[in-house]
């Protein structure tokens, strides 16, 4: 084996740790380990790949791009094995980030042929690997902030596959199209004016993937977005519930205040007769009345004692059996909007267990606690039919083919308050274990 020629061969994949960070960048929130220890992982098995593929390239003659386009499938495989996306999104980004990448690759060849017009892409020079090995990490450092602030966004909010999956069809267009695109021989570039017009191409097609993706997570955003108000209008609505039930409440009793001269004539009267039996029926009545429409306070803040007053109401109109004891911090030391977020979507996906059974096995237990004056604990039990999706311990929806949207809103929102959620279930209970620190 020509030493010479393994070396030389090394820089070729450099390439491979400015994509490798390119992926990791929208999925900073979904990765299964510490960025620290990903690094190190993804060092552990691209070293060792490098110095191979040098190997299998100047011993067996083997096409470096061959190898490269060979390993796309386990380098694949590692990446998922590294996050906590489902299979759509993986890919989805995944794709995505090679796609982009092949346009760097493009540009060496170009610099490759300015230099030496009669090689071709299978010997790239070294100079050429780091001219694009630099431009890859340009093309990272363009990335880093968009990808952080607003691609993460759809990442961790849009669970949508089927959108996904199209995204993954529309890089891979762009993928294989560079890649039918290397020049064999250098020559063809320096044809005509070729010379000009393949940087061209190569640069219109850029900015239109750059484009596409732009706009795609721009829309998503808009309809994240939108979700996030309807669930706003929805506690609103709930709201404006609790209001009118007080409403009638308050008017009720005004009528029971303006008659109660009359029930005190009439009870006067009834015990001058010594009749008790319907001085308790009058009684019973009065009470029974006067609780009517009475609307429950669970806590100090309005926005989570109608939230809670609605479900409560939607679980007993359902035949739920409730057993619910709620304690939370006064005054709130957690964001309203994720508490709200938070019970909604804990309560909405009990009462939806609840009713796939029988009216008479259906219950529903809550339980909120503050413990060591620095943590929220909430339990939650509820029946269901033992029906459930699982993929890598995570629930996916029973609705759609995506993942639990509500519980994965539950579980970012106790890690992003320090805390945890787990979930787990049986044949006839589905648990949730929430912790908060507050």
């Amino acid at each position: 084996m020509n030493i010479t020629k393994w070396l030389s061969a090394l820089p070729q994949f450099l390439i491979l740790l400015p994509t490798a960070a390119s992926c990791y960048l929208p999925t900073e929130k979904q990765m299964k380990y510490t960025p620290a220890r990903t690094a190190a992982l993804c060092l552990a098995v691209l070293i060792p790949y490098a110095l191979t593929a040098s190997w299998v390239h100047a011993a067996l003659k083997v096409s470096i791009n061959l190898i490269l386009l060979l390993s796309l499938v386990p380098f694949f495989f590692l990446f998922r094995a590294t996050v906590k996306t489902d299979l759509p999104l993986s890919l989805a980004i995944y794709v995505g980030v090679c796609a982009i990448e092949t346009f760097p690759i493009q540009f060496a060849y170009l610099f490759d042929a300015c230099r030496h017009p009669l090689s071709g892409a299978a010997n790239l020079s070294a100079e050429a690997a780091f001219f694009r090995f630099g431009l890859s990490c340009l093309l990272l450092a363009a990335f880093v902030r968009p990808a952080r602030r607003h691609f993460s966004q759809a990442v961790d909010n849009f669970d949508f596959p089927k959108i996904w999956y199209s995204t993954v069809i529309l890089s891979s267009a762009f993928l294989i199209f560079n890649v039918l695109a290397v020049p064999l021989s250098y020559r063809t570039l320096h044809t005509g004016r070729m010379l000009f017009l393949f940087p061209l191409l190569e640069i219109c097609a850029l900015a239109l993937l750059t484009s596409v993706y732009v706009l795609f997570y721009r829309g998503t955003a808009v309809i994240v977005e939108h979700a996030k108000l309807k669930e706003r209008s929805q506690l609103l609505e709930m709201q404006a519930h609790q209001y009118h039930m007080l409403q009638e409440h308050m008017s009720q009793t005004a009528r029971l205040r303006h008659d109660f001269r009359h029930s005190v004539h009439l009870l006067s009267s009834l015990a001058e007769k010594g009749d008790i039996s319907n001085i308790q029926a009058h009684l019973t009545e009065y009470e029974t009345r006067l609780t009517e429409h009475v609307p429950a306070n669970y806590c100090t803040n309005a926005a989570l004692n109608a939230l809670f007053g609605y479900y409560h109401e939607m679980a007993v109109s359902s035949g739920i059996h409730t057993d619910w004891h709620i304690h939370l911090p006064e005054p709130l030391a957690v964001s309203e909007l994720d508490l709200t977020a938070l019970f909604g979507n804990l309560m909405e996906n009990a009462i939806a267990g609840c009713l796939s059974l029988p009216e008479r096995s259906r219950y529903f237990s809550l339980t909120t606690e503050i413990r060591h004056k620095n943590s929220l604990y909430i339990v939650s039990t509820n029946s269901f039919d033992g029906h459930v999706r699982k993929e890598k311990d995570r629930y996916r929806s029973t609705k759609h083919n995506g993942n639990g949207i509500g519980l994965a809103s539950i579980t970012a929102t106790a890690e992003k308050h320090g805390g945890s959620a787990r979930f787990s279930n049986n044949d006839r209970e589905f648990f949730a274990d929430v912790v908060l620190r507050i």
